[in-house]
């Protein structure tokens, strides 16, 4: 009997393999930016996330009865290690990208039933336990774009245990600006290196680059622009709103490209199975999303706050999906909030 992959659904030749390959190829400019910014530390994050990943992916398809030649075929596994790695400190020490993958595949995939079955972002979770578990190591790890290591030293770093020396690692730039906005004033914070001569060193670049990378996903239509869009307009709006003054709080420049946000708008929010699906619920949930991320940067305790807002919109996906149900062919209108059939 022939095996057929369930969720996410696609139609005509878009198999999930081959809509998984060109996440991959759409996220390599990005990476090779990162790589080239921020060290070696990606590159050989990705490699052991990667390889992590397919172990466990293969282990526990065997262990739930499943062809794994087939499953690990359809790359999710490397979609999920590859955006975790990317996500992840470049000078985290080895164990940490391991747990996290396992975290990922083990927990918040298989045992949800696998592909198309869980209802949160494995690589978001897997972020979010490390990020509460290991708060030092995940906001002191990132490395230091004016100091070139060699690959030889970063992975003495990331597998010796030892702490970097000084001046090797430090914040993002988002973390900084956060920390430094309450005694001093704009011109000021951005006298730091990590600022450069644009918005946010090497982190600009790697976001317009994922940004390049997502237009590519939308002209290949494997994403819909509505999550992206409203991700980054809620994210601008609130930024607009409360960040107007640059002496008070994060401008808009910075988070638009000092952290994460077009890797999460184009790559991680976007998640087929984790998001909401219809086109105005896609809207409302990159909305959400882009709210949440300016709200926890702004006042919580962590400076980028992806993962807990992708998470957060997680939870309410299939109430908003309820409530924004497209017109069913043949009805007048489309059948929203609970019915009683008695």
């Amino acid at each position: 009997m022939p095996v057929t992959l369930t969720s996410p659904h696609t139609t005509g030749a878009q198999t999930v393999g081959r809509v998984m390959a060109w996440v991959l190829a759409a996220l390599i400019p990005g990476a090779v930016v990162l790589i080239a910014s921020f060290s070696w530390g990606y590159g050989i994050n990705l490699v052991l996330a990667i390889a992590t990943a397919l172990l466990a992916e293969a282990l526990m398809l065997k262990l739930r009865g499943r062809p794994v030649g087939f499953f690990l075929k359809d790359l999710s596994a490397v979609v999920t290690a590859a955006l975790l790695a990317l996500a992840l400190p470049p000078l985290a020490p080895w164990w940490l990208t391991v747990l996290g993958v396992l975290v990922a595949i083990v927990f918040t995939k298989h045992l949800f039933g696998g592909l198309g079955h869980n209802p949160f972002n494995p690589a978001m979770v897997a972020y979010a336990l490390l990020l509460v578990s290991f708060p030092m190591l995940m906001t002191t790890r990132w490395a230091n774009p004016d100091l070139s290591l060699s690959i030889v030293e970063t992975l003495g770093i990331i597998f010796s245990g030892v702490q970097p020396i000084d001046g090797v690692t430090g914040a993002t730039p988002l973390d900084v600006y956060k920390t430094d906005v309450d005694r001093l004033v704009a011109a000021e914070i951005l006298q730091s290196p990590v600022f450069g001569n644009f918005v946010a060193k090497g982190w600009d670049i790697a976001n317009l680059a994922f940004l390049f990378g997502g237009v590519f996903l939308l002209y290949k239509r494997i994403i819909t622009w509505h999550i992206p869009v409203s991700l980054l307009a809620g994210l601008g709006l609130m930024a607009l709103l409360f960040s107007w003054d640059a002496d008070l709080r994060t401008p808009l420049s910075l988070h638009l490209l000092g952290g994460a946000t077009m890797l999460a708008a184009f790559f991680i929010a976007t998640d087929p199975v984790s998001a909401a699906t219809s086109n105005k619920g896609k809207l409302v949930y990159g909305f959400g999303i882009g709210v949440l991320i300016y709200l926890i940067r702004t006042w919580g305790n962590y400076p980028d706050a992806v993962a807990f807002a992708v998470l957060l919109m997680n939870f309410t996906a299939p109430f908003i999906d309820h409530y924004t149900r497209p017109r069913v062919y043949g009805q007048s209108k489309a059948v929203k909030g609970f019915k009683h059939d008695g």
